[in-house]
């Protein structure tokens, strides 16, 4: 659990970002934003990366992957020096380890993590574990979050790692364009979360479809799934959205200039 701290006043959310060296504009896009937050603390749902095949990356000399990684690295050094940056996996970068979060002086989250905040107590999870209806991808799910699985994968030469993620990159992008259908977050599963966790708001990223959905109306205070968008810097419009908590209001979604 996260226990805001007494002095702060707003807290910003973001996901699904899908940073690669490949795609400059979200990246310059998201370096801007954490430049200028006005946050207290930071909390990334999961996702930054594209794919993250091991901490390793950072020290892979000239390779492509590696520079941009060590950017990345540089630009949340640069963010944790000024506020509290708090990192929960998500289904393309659960293998981002200690070392490179330590490195980039983030907090590592389980998923799911309560947050008290402003007298009311958020759930947080970047999405994937509650998308029950994919029964394919929750199979692989539980497999490649295994210790013994990880450690594994990350025993076999970084090219080796980096391929194989192409691998799974193509098949997801063969996928997503035949128009195939993705399971939505089960609906009875995430008020179960809530009930056993105590809280009233689920925030989560991972279907990239930002909506807010009431899930109790009865409750109170009622129950609701707040949706994290994804990043595109160059989609029409840009999508470049963060969600913002502050003391004393309801959520806000606040739209970043490409």
């Amino acid at each position: 659990m996260v226990k805001a701290e007494p002095t702060w006043r707003t807290l910003d959310f973001i996901s699904d970002l899908h940073l690669q060296a490949g795609e400059p504009a979200t990246f310059a896009a998201w370096q801007r934003y954490l430049a200028g937050t006005p946050a207290d603390a930071l909390f990334i749902l999961g996702d930054l990366f594209e794919v993250w095949v091991g901490d390793d990356i950072t020290t892979a000399g000239t390779d492509p992957d590696a520079a941009f990684a060590r950017q990345c690295q540089q630009v949340l050094q640069a963010t944790s020096a000024r506020l509290p940056v708090y990192f929960m996996h998500g289904n393309r970068d659960f293998l981002l380890g200690e070392h490179f979060a330590e490195a980039c002086g983030m907090t590592l989250l389980p998923d799911p993590t309560a947050l008290d905040f402003d007298g009311q107590r958020c759930l947080l999870s970047h999405g994937d574990a509650l998308c029950l209806g994919d029964v394919a991808y929750q199979q692989f799910r539980l497999q490649v979050r295994t210790s013994a699985w990880q450690a594994q994968f990350l025993a076999k030469p970084l090219a080796e790692r980096q391929a194989i993620a192409r691998g799974l990159r193509a098949e997801s992008a063969a996928r997503k364009h035949s128009g195939a259908s993705y399971a939505d977050v089960d609906a009875a599963t995430a008020m179960t979360w809530l009930r056993a966790h105590g809280a009233s708001t689920l925030v989560h990223g991972h279907t990239h479809h930002p909506q807010d959905h009431l899930l109790d109306a009865a409750a109170q205070p009622p129950w609701r799934r707040v949706v994290l968008s994804d990043w595109d810097a160059l989609a029409r419009p840009p999508r470049l959205e963060v969600l913002r908590l502050q003391a004393g209001h309801a959520p806000r979604r606040v739209a970043l200039a490409a």
